[in-house]
């Protein structure tokens, strides 16, 4: 698997916390049976959709309101709330939107099962540094949370550990291991220090 890419910066005296989602290659389809013309926007499915808190979704094939039809593949929106049959769009206003009228579908890629997952990432201020400075891991320090009913993995640095970070530029890199033993470069980038002004 090649690792993801993401550069980040760090607010030295504040905490850091990042959320993460790993979305696989397999695509699922829960059917449309409502559409809410209001601020936030509520979608009705036929039967429970599964999808996760702050999933990303499309919505392909909606009768009558086409405005909510994602036609970009690289569109998505972001379920805000959810019950086991509904998803609330929090960033879709669609109270002047055409009023639904039938069909449709959710269209998601459904979550990697992260159970018997462990996580462990690295801060160097180089790839041939000897020295970490921060190091976080799900199992001992509790600097990484897989959190199996939304399928994410959060990273949280304390405000107290940003601190006493005194680097310009530095890198990181976040490794998966299954259940098995296998290791999965999950995600890498550079991190870049803001100097704290309010100190």
């Amino acid at each position: 698997m090649q690792p993801g890419k993401i550069n980040y910066k760090v607010y030295q005296g504040s905490t850091f916390q990042e959320v993460l989602r790993w979305e696989s290659e397999t695509k699922k389809y829960a059917l449309i049976s409502a559409i809410t013309k209001a601020a936030p926007c509520v979608i009705t499915t036929t039967s429970a959709h599964q999808v996760p808190l702050n999933w990303r979704i499309r919505v392909v094939g909606a009768g009558g309101m086409k405005e909510i039809n994602t036609t970009n593949e690289d569109a998505h929106y972001l379920a805000t709330g959810i019950t086991s049959n509904t998803i609330t769009l929090n960033q879709v206003n669609s109270l002047n939107y055409t009023t639904y009228t039938s069909g449709g579908a959710l269209e998601f890629n459904t979550p990697v099962d992260l159970t018997g997952y462990t996580a462990q990432m690295q801060i160097r201020e180089s790839i041939d540094s000897t020295t970490v400075i921060h190091e976080m891991t799900s199992a001992t320090n509790g600097g990484i949370d897989i959190n199996l009913t939304d399928s994410t993995v959060s990273l949280i640095i304390p405000a107290n550990t940003t601190r006493n970070f005194s680097f310009d530029t530095a890198v990181y890199s976040l490794e998966l291991t299954n259940n098995t033993g296998t290791v999965i470069p999950f995600i890498a980038g550079n991190m870049t220090l803001i100097r704290e002004v309010t100190r």
